[in-house]
């Protein structure tokens, strides 16, 4: 196992880099790029299962519904406080390798479960929440991939592990409608569901919807543990790892997360129930991909942009333009009086994945930069081996933040599902969660000019 530990990795020496260290950073990075993209694709499965279940024979309320495409965000979520940490202790090839094999276990499950409508929906809720094994992994992945790459190519590698990664959302919800609908497994995968549409019965294997991932996260796991990579000097403990939780930036670029994040992998999880509820007459699996396939491509934009101009700068500009799109929605949605457009409606929302996506870039290009700039600070007039510690601090400090704020703005894919469900339930409409959703981004859009965009800011980035 040996071999496969990186003793000495310098990465801000442009010599190293130039010579050795491009090439292996980019190989762990293009082997990370799949495995989290699986990863995101068995997180949000039920985002669009959920939509086919009771066509399939199944019969829960919409409530129900809207639970199981939650669950998945409120344990990934959960999960990746821990996942955070863990790159550290166990080393980034082994983990990356770990943690994509425990997909199997909800791509299995799911794909043995949904064979029979009589399932019970308890296991259902379990399975959903085994599905936040996905989730969970997007934290030490980008705390793993920040490890390898200097400091002005951090904004495009995490971008582009994130960006790419994404697409398995949308992969899932483009894939799944066409798997289901073929038996392509034969007997393996048992028997269909027969489904009623307009008096024509149809054959449905909601099963596939599972078992279309196991060899791919099996050939993901195996290249993860015969090809990446563990950094020596990244090793490092629990305790060391907790003072994150005493520095300032940390909480703040939670908050940020969460507006950006938060609201990619919310809209992802509820957009397709939302629009079937608004526009019934509308079939939203159409539909469902596109924001988060153009909310993952815009993601490696948006960290390549603040590579450039400066990440805080984009991000504000981001929260300004998310403020005004979710009041635009407000005009185009079925309300007392006005009965929506869809395709508005489809559009606006399409706008909002492209900007989450160009803030989920920016704010993970501004953490390693706040907590160099820091670290660096810290270490000014203390000599050549003071600084050398500090890089090296910089890099355990902003590879914690950057799980842990994942974390924390993956909450946003639990709030965001259950807040529709809630303003539906209480008030009739969605209106009341469009507010709430204003204000929020109008807290964000103060938080980063007073602390990282304004001029003379005190941690510009």
């Amino acid at each position: 196992m040996g071999s496969y530990v990186l003793k000495r990795w310098t990465p801000e020496d442009e010599q190293f880099w130039k010579t050795t260290g491009h090439r292996i950073a980019r190989r762990n990075l293009w082997i990370s790029i799949p495995a989290l993209m699986f990863s995101f694709s068995i997180w949000m499965l039920w985002s669009i299962v959920a939509v086919n279940l009771n066509r399939a024979g199944f019969d829960f309320s919409a409530n129900e519904l809207f639970w199981l495409t939650s669950l998945p965000a409120l344990s990934g979520a959960t999960l990746r406080i821990f996942y955070s940490f863990m790159v550290p202790i166990f080393g980034g090839r082994r983990w990356t390798a770990i943690s994509t094999a425990l997909l199997l276990i909800p791509a299995l499950g799911m794909g043995f479960a949904l064979q029979n409508p009589d399932t019970s929906y308890n296991t259902l809720m379990i399975l959903a929440l085994l599905c936040g094994f996905g989730g969970g992994n997007f934290s030490s992945s980008m705390a793993n991939i920040s490890f390898f790459f200097p400091k002005s190519h951090k904004g495009m590698a995490t971008g582009l592990n994130a960006g790419i990664g994404n697409l398995g959302v949308s992969l899932a919800q483009f894939i799944v409608p066409i798997v289901i609908s073929v038996g392509m497994f034969g007997a393996l995968a048992g028997p269909p569901q027969m489904v009623v549409d307009a008096t024509v019965a149809q054959p449905v294997w909601l099963q596939n919807a599972g078992f279309i991932w196991v060899p791919f996260i099996a050939l993901s796991s195996l290249a993860a543990w015969f090809g990446m990579n563990d950094i020596a000097d990244a090793k490092a403990s629990f305790k060391e790892q907790a003072v994150v939780f005493k520095r300032k930036h940390n909480w703040l670029m939670c908050w940020l997360y969460v507006g950006t994040f938060g609201s990619f992998i919310g809209f992802s999880a509820g957009f397709a129930m939302l629009a079937k509820l608004l526009f019934p007459e509308n079939d939203p699996v159409a539909y469902a991909f596109l924001g988060p396939l153009v909310g993952s491509l815009t993601r490696s934009a948006g960290g390549w942009v603040s590579d450039k101009v400066g990440g805080a700068k984009v991000t504000l500009y981001t929260f300004v333009l998310m403020t005004l799109s979710v009041v635009a929605l407000l005009f185009v949605i079925p309300a007392e009086g006005q009965t929506g457009n869809f395709y508005v409606f489809l559009s606006v929302f399409i706008v909002l994945f492209a900007l989450s996506g160009v803030g989920n870039g920016s704010t993970f290009r501004m953490i390693p930069i706040i907590f160099m700039t820091e670290r660096l600070r810290d270490a000014e007039g203390k000599g050549e081996e003071a600084r050398s510690r500090a890089l090296i601090d910089a890099g355990k400090e902003s590879a914690a933040v950057l799980g842990f704020t994942g974390a924390i703005g993956a909450y946003g894919g639990f709030f965001i599902p259950r807040s529709f469900g809630t303003s539906i339930s209480m008030t009739g409409g969605v209106s009341a969660a469009l507010w709430c959703f204003v204000g929020f981004y109008l807290s964000c859009v103060l938080l980063t000019w007073w602390f990282y965009a304004r001029r003379n800011a005190p941690m510009p980035c």
